[in-house]
C-alpha cells in the first residue's frame, strides 16, 4: 500500500493540477467537494484500468501480485469497479464514526486505524484468506509464478 501510495502521489498531483488549471482555482480549499470527487474518480480510473487490463498496477507488478476473477480470463470492468468501491470500506465506516463523534487529532487517527485493523482481519472470514471486498466482488489476489527465464 505504501509503494502504491507513492506512485499515486504523482497521478493525483497531475490530476489536481489539471483541475486547478481548468477551473482557475487559486486556493486549495476552493471547490473542495468537487476536488475530492474528481480525485476519487481519478483513483478509480487508475485502479479499474489496470485491474481490468492485466490484473496488476505497477506496484502489484513489483510485488508479483495479480488480481484475478476465478473462472474468467480477466477481471471484468464491473468487477474491478465493484472492488474499487468496496475497498473504500477500509476507511469509510471508521470515518463516519469519527465524523459523528466529532473526533479530532489522535482519537480520530485511532478510530481510523482501528477500523482498518478490523477490516484487515476479514481475511479470516473466507476459506482463501481474501479480504472481504475481494470476496464480495468475486476477485482474488494471487502471487504470480516466478519467471523461468534466468538473467545471465
Amino acid at each position: 500500500m505504501v509503494y502504491e501510495a507513492m506512485l499515486l502521489f504523482g497521478v493525483l498531483f497531475v490530476a489536481d493540477g489539471l483541475l486547478d488549471t481548468l477551473t482557475q482555482s487559486r486556493h486549495a480549499l476552493a471547490l473542495r467537494d468537487a476536488r475530492q470527487f474528481w480525485l476519487f474518480l481519478v483513483l478509480g480510473a487508475y485502479f479499474v484500468f489496470f485491474w481490468h487490463r492485466g490484473g496488476q498496477t505497477l506496484a502489484m507488478k513489483t510485488w508479483k501480485i495479480r488480481l484475478i476473477a476465478p473462472g474468467y480470463s480477466q477481471v471484468s470492468m464491473i468487477r474491478a469497479m465493484m472492488r474499487y468501491l468496496l475497498a473504500w470500506m477500509w476507511f469509510l465506516p471508521a470515518m463516519m464514526i469519527d465524523y459523528v463523534l466529532g473526533l479530532k487529532g489522535w482519537p480520530s487517527i485511532g478510530v481510523i486505524l482501528a477500523g482498518m485493523a478490523l477490516w484487515a482481519i476479514t481475511i479470516y472470514l473466507g476459506k482463501n484468506r481474501q479480504f472481504l471486498h475481494d470476496q464480495l466482488a468475486g476477485t482474488q489476489l494471487v502471487v504470480c509464478a516466478a519467471s523461468s527465464a534466468k538473467v545471465k
